[in-house]
C-alpha cells in the first residue's frame, strides 16, 4: 500500500514570541503593528505640511512678513516661498523659518497697499489666513 510518508506538524516556531498558538493574538499583534505604522505615516505627513498662509484678502500678495506679536522684527519675505513670487486671492503658500505661536504680518498687495495685521495665531501644521476685513492698519 502506498504511504504519504510521515505527518507533518505545522511549525509553530514563533510560538515562544507570543507565548501561544491563538492566531486570534497573532491577528491582534499583527493590526497593532500596522496602525503603528499608520501613525507615524500620518504624524510625517502631518510634519511635511508645515505652516501656511491661506490668501483670503481681494488682492494678490506681493510681499508678507511676520514678526512675533508687538515686537517690530520683521522676518524674510515669505513669497519668496512661492513660485512666482506673489500669493493670489484663495492661494496657500508655505510659511518657512518661524514656530507656533502669536504673530503680527505686514502685507503689500499688488495695488500698492501696506497693511498690518496684529496677533495672528499660527499653530504647528495648521493653516492661518488673513481676510479683507482685517485689513484696517493700511497705507500707501
Amino acid at each position: 500500500m502506498w504511504s504519504a510518508g510521515p505527518t507533518e506538524t505545522p511549525d509553530h516556531s514563533c510560538d515562544h514570541i507570543s507565548g501561544s498558538r491563538n492566531p486570534g493574538r497573532m491577528c491582534c499583534v499583527f493590526l497593532c503593528c500596522v496602525f503603528a505604522v499608520l501613525a507615524s505615516v500620518g504624524a510625517a505627513a502631518q510634519e511635511r505640511k508645515g505652516i501656511r498662509f491661506w490668501n483670503l484678502t481681494l488682492n494678490t500678495i506681493t510681499q508678507l512678513q511676520l514678526s512675533p506679536a508687538g515686537k517690530n522684527a520683521w522676518g524674510p519675505d515669505q513669497c519668496r516661498n512661492d513660485r512666482d513670487g506673489t500669493v493670489d486671492h484663495d492661494e496657500r503658500l508655505r510659511i518657512t523659518g518661524i514656530e507656533p505661536g502669536r504673530y503680527d504680518a505686514k502685507l503689500a498687495d499688488k495695488t500698492g497697499r501696506i497693511c498690518v495685521v496684529r496677533n495672528i495665531e499660527v499653530k504647528d501644521g495648521s493653516v492661518f489666513s488673513i481676510e479683507e476685513k482685517q485689513l484696517t492698519d493700511c497705507g500707501k
